[in-house]
């Protein structure tokens, strides 16, 4: 210090404390999603410890809407380009409240462009949303104000009308582009490709599997919900085609899993080809998602004394008494297996086609094997 000049000397920053009690919430997250680290400021907020908090996912911190807004935009919009900034979510705290925020996420890379980590940062948006609904409430009510009383049936024919727009929405606007990617990546097939492209193909091809199928569980859930329910196009057919196709598909998505497969059926049977195949779809796939990596799934289909028998099986530990209460309510997951995404829809709606043929899907677990079993009547 010199004359009457005065120096100003800052404490070092401490990084670890600006990282564990910055303004807003850390996490980093695994390439397969798990949480690895997170830091104090978050964990406060909903209550829960950090160590409590590792090795969870972030959808399994959200509520129900918030997961399928994970499943449907967050997820894919991160694979695509790597990064999203402002997304609105509602995590759930220790106590089930509902807490907003608004998410920005960026994934980390290695050279070869593998995934390292990613990197998300929350921030608090309770008085944001509250601002935005008062707004929206505010508009409401003037547009309530002036506006003449709609009769039953123009509320019936409104109903309708967004049932109809919102299984367009899903069975056409989100089909087709995922047909063109499908289409894509077979004709790519058929050109020279190195050992990197082909497994970029077979991730690609795998997803446009699972999309699908996630894009039919969401429809159906729909339809029921909004008073659709599962529709059936009965009529005798051969269903042999339609299991192996569904088989080939997964086969496709688990290249490192075994399926064991026996077929047999005495001829055409009075079904819904195409709902049987998303039943066996569903089940096949939660039995590839729990079981064992090392032993193989087997499934066996026979029509036996005037009704179709199918059951597929799996090996690894058995469900809990408790999960078994639950495995066919939507959005339940078990706890097994959760590298797995997903919505939480596949058995609810196997069971619902199951009903809707006038069949039944039973479930037996022990430590030797966990086994659903279809029964149908055959008419």
């Amino acid at each position: 210090m010199t004359g009457g000049d005065t120096q100003i000397v800052m404490p070092a920053e401490d990084l670890e404390d600006l990282y564990e009690n910055a303004p807003c919430g850390y996490l980093s997250l695994q390439p397969d999603g798990h949480i690895v680290k997170v830091n104090r400021t978050l964990s406060t907020w909903i209550g829960i410890p950090a160590e409590q908090l590792l090795g969870k996912r972030l959808r399994d911190l959200l509520n129900t809407s918030g997961r399928i807004f994970y499943e449907t935009h967050f997820a894919p919009l991160l694979r695509m380009q790597g990064f999203f900034n402002e997304v609105a979510l509602d995590l759930v705290t220790a106590d089930g409240r509902t807490l907003p925020v608004l998410a920005n996420a960026m994934e980390r890379r290695a050279e070869d462009g593998a995934l390292l980590f990613t990197r998300v940062t929350m921030f608090q948006a309770a008085e944001r949303r509250r601002y935005e609904r008062e707004l929206l409430e505010a508009r409401a009510a003037a547009d309530a104000a002036g506006a003449i009383v709609k009769s039953q049936l123009d509320l019936e024919q409104q109903t309708a009308e967004l049932r109809e727009q919102f299984i367009a929405v899903l069975g056409h606007d989100l089909r087709n582009p995922l047909a063109s990617i499908a289409a894509a990546a077979r004709m790519l097939r058929k050109e020279e490709q190195t050992d990197r492209s082909i497994n970029v193909l077979d991730l690609m091809q795998g997803s446009v599997v699972r999309m699908s199928g996630l894009i039919d569980n969401v429809l159906d859930f729909a339809r029921g919900r909004l008073g659709g329910g599962i529709t059936l196009e009965r009529r005798a057919e051969h269903l042999e085609p339609i299991l192996r196709q569904v088989i080939g598909e997964l086969r496709s998505c688990h290249l490192d899993r075994g399926i064991e497969v026996s077929i047999e059926f005495a001829g055409p049977i009075n079904c819904d080809s195409g709902r049987i195949g998303q039943l066996v779809s569903n089940l096949l796939g939660n039995a590839l998602t729990h079981g064992k990596s090392d032993e193989p799934v087997r499934l066996s289909a026979a029509t036996v004394d005037g009704r179709l028998e199918l059951w597929i099986a799996n090996s690894g530990p058995p469900i809990s008494c408790d999960a078994m209460t639950r495995l066919f309510q939507p959005y339940f997951r078990g706890e097994i297996g959760t590298s797995q995404r997903g919505l939480g829809l596949g058995l609810h709606i196997a069971s619902e086609i199951a009903r809707a043929h006038g069949g039944t899907i039973t479930v037996s677990s022990d430590d030797t094997e966990t086994r659903f079993t279809f029964v149908m009547p055959l008419d």
